[in-house]
């Protein structure tokens, strides 16, 4: 205390003077000194910015207006309370616009996106604006001002891994109970660390359909990292946010959370602008039941197609085909009309095939990868029967009316699942432990044939390769992580093996991999992934502390055409010559360290001949000069001027004596 008074100068008795001197001018401002309580503070306002106008609207005179009131009533009230409204007149008629009161701006603003463009009739269609809007138009300068440019950014090579020689694949691994994230590259040997931080994610990663970008979740939102080292691109503010889903191109991405709605601000869902951050539309959700929920079909605008909902009456579920813009949804019996399943092309709205359906209690929608068919799993109880008997109901989606396929399962459903780029799908179905796999094939020919049915199978999840042809039938949690691996093209079992209380199967993208793990999200012990060979010859166990989850890094698609694809397999044995080599260079840790080393020798020696071959050229006219233009650098440039000569010399000399040849 002592030392702070004698260095502020005054002691016990003598209080400072905090006054400012008589000839004190205050030169800050208060936007300055209170610049965020300012920036904060409420704006105030006229209550306009709660009014649109209404242009389009019929002309009216006395006997009609209180029809019109109905009707916009009834058409604008659907967006918020309308406190006021005022219908100019002229003559005895409405002048063809109006003006509405909200009770709040958003009730406004939700109005202009949703019902400009509506068609009230033949002869008028709404155009709607906020009243705010014309004052903003009124006072827009003539002359035009270039927009300020943006710094770029460069976030380095975001398909840096795809450039990788060896062709490895990635993958992120989030281990310690969620403590520390990594991501390695994928080697048949030992995984590699390409990087590993602490607290990246407060939950789980995603990656998005490309593989461009790492999301990691946290309390106030999303991060997108990407590049390579993995630097943030993007943030997404999105309060307590549980899900998000990519759209097919990367452009767009979609978050959830159920902390945010309000009735008059829809935050639940938020779409945003990947490129950007921004946000391009809310909505409002009571549940995440149908997540993933994308569609590109409406992101352009994120308006509503056609100003209207789709009103479709006891809607059970619907599903998105994954190659064309159709919706599939089924509706339940009522009273005496069926259930029914219904294709709907989108954005005409034309049903394109509907199926009637009896004697229904449940229905599971089920697209191929390509939208190539689609399987509608239909739950029935016959009359007369008891029980329940499964119709799996196969749609055609690329041949002429579409037409329907019908396979009966009499016993209980336990997986199914399509072929990913084929036209085969597989079911395993039966009670523990006589459970059986069955495989099909849907044939051009309008069959589907029943390739081989394997019985007493110790599974519950089937897992397909990303390429196709092979599988894995899985018993994962409950049946101890009982593993087959399975060759469709003749049905074989490739090999049979277990990964104790296994709880996740993870292919690689290319099929050539796949991954088993015990997660600690749902076992405590035992927690591990192990890497396996697609026909189930196992490379790797690789034990993590709390190892929570492990997720394979999507490729783009391949630039390859078609033909050269073909061209490829047709020399596949030209190419297996150079990578076998490579696999048995890479078999030891000490032989890889000898390839690196020489490779790196090889590389040094072929700068230094080119630097040495570009430097003897560069030398060509001197050498010239220096001997009278007589070209030395052809070894027959002057050949008559050769003189021959023979040189004899002793090179050695050995004496045997003959006595030791006896």
């Amino acid at each position: 205390r002592e030392d702070m008074e004698a260095e502020a100068g005054f002691d016990d008795g003598d209080e400072p003077s905090f006054s400012d001197p008589e000839d004190f001018e205050d030169d800050i401002s208060d936007q300055e000194l209170l610049e965020d309580v300012l920036r904060d503070r409420p704006q105030e306002a006229d209550g306009i910015d709660s009014v649109i106008v209404v242009d389009n609207v019929p002309q009216v005179g006395p006997e009609r207006l209180e029809k019109l009131k109905n009707v916009v009533q009834k058409i604008f009230s659907k967006f918020g309370k309308i406190t006021n409204e005022f219908y100019p007149e002229a003559e005895g008629k409405t002048k063809g616009y109006i003006f509405l009161e909200y009770a709040a701006p958003s009730h406004a603003q939700e109005a202009v996106k949703n019902a400009d463009g509506y068609k009230l009739d033949k002869q008028h269609t709404f155009r709607v604006n906020l009243f705010t809007d014309f004052d903003k138009y009124m006072n827009i300068s003539d002359e035009w001002e270039a927009p300020e440019k943006q710094p770029f950014k460069d976030f380095g090579n975001l398909r840096h891994w795809m450039e990788d020689p060896d062709c490895r694949d990635q993958y992120s691994v989030i281990y310690e109970s969620g403590e520390r994230t990594g991501i390695f590259s994928n080697d048949a040997k030992e995984a590699i660390t390409v990087e590993e931080r602490a607290r990246w994610t407060e939950t789980y990663v995603r990656w998005s359909p490309k593989g461009t970008y790492l999301a990691t979740f946290h309390q106030r939102g999303i991060a997108l990292w990407g590049g390579e080292k993995f630097k943030q691109i993007q943030r997404f503010s999105h309060q307590g946010v549980q899900l998000i889903d990519f759209s097919p191109c990367e452009r767009y991405v979609v978050t959830f959370s159920p902390l945010m709605d309000t009735k008059d601000d829809p935050q639940a869902i938020i779409i945003w602008d990947v490129l950007t951050g921004q946000k391009k539309r809310g909505f409002h959700c009571e549940s995440s039941a149908h997540w993933p929920i994308f569609n590109s079909l409406f992101l352009q605008s994120m308006g509503l197609l056609d100003k209207k909902s789709l009103k479709i009456n006891g809607i059970k579920d619907f599903s998105w085909s994954p190659g064309d813009n159709i919706i599939a949804f089924w509706v339940p019996e009522d009273k005496d009309i069926p259930a029914r399943v219904t294709l709907m092309q989108l954005p005409s709205r034309h049903e394109i095939r509907v199926r009637n359906l009896f004697n229904v209690v449940d229905c599971k929608l089920h697209w191929q990868k390509n939208g190539d068919y689609l399987c509608v799993k239909v739950d029935r109880t016959p009359k007369g029967t008891q029980g329940v008997v499964t119709n799996f109901e196969i749609f055609r989606m690329r041949e002429k009316q579409v037409p329907v396929d019908v396979v009966e399962m009499k016993e209980s459903i336990i997986a199914f699942a399509w072929e990913p780029n084929g036209s085969k799908f597989a079911v395993l179905h039966g009670e523990s432990p006589r459970i059986n796999s069955s495989f099909y094939h849907v044939k051009n020919n309008g069959k589907i044939d029943l390739i081989k049915m394997f019985d007493k199978q110790q599974a519950n999840s089937i897992f397909w390769s990303p390429q196709g042809q092979f599988l894995v039938l899985a018993g994962l949690r409950s049946m101890n992580g009982a593993l087959a691996f399975v060759d469709t093209s003749d049905c074989t079992m490739m090999n049979i093996a277990e990964h104790y209380m296994a709880s996740d199967v993870e292919w690689d993208p290319t099929g050539r991999y796949v991954v088993t793990s015990v997660s600690w999200w749902s076992h405590k012990v035992d927690n591990a992934f192990w890497l396996w060979t697609f026909q189930g010859r196992l490379l790797q166990k690789n034990n993590k502390d709390r190892f929570c989850q492990l997720l394979w890094r999507p490729r783009p698609p391949s630039l390859i055409s078609q033909e050269q694809i073909k061209l490829i397999k047709k020399d596949l044995k030209k190419y297996s010559k150079i990578f076998e080599q490579k696999d048995r260079l890479s078999q030891s840790k000490a032989s890889k360290e000898l390839v690196d080393k020489r490779r790196t020798m090889m590389e040094d020696y072929r700068k230094y001949r080119e630097a040495a071959q570009q430097m003897y050229q560069e030398q060509r006219p001197l050498r010239l000069q220096l001997r009278g233009g007589v070209d030395t650098d052809e070894l027959d440039s002057n050949v008559e001027d050769w003189e021959e000569e023979t040189i004899e010399f002793f090179i050695s000399e050995e004496i045997i004596p003959l006595g030791d040849l006896e």
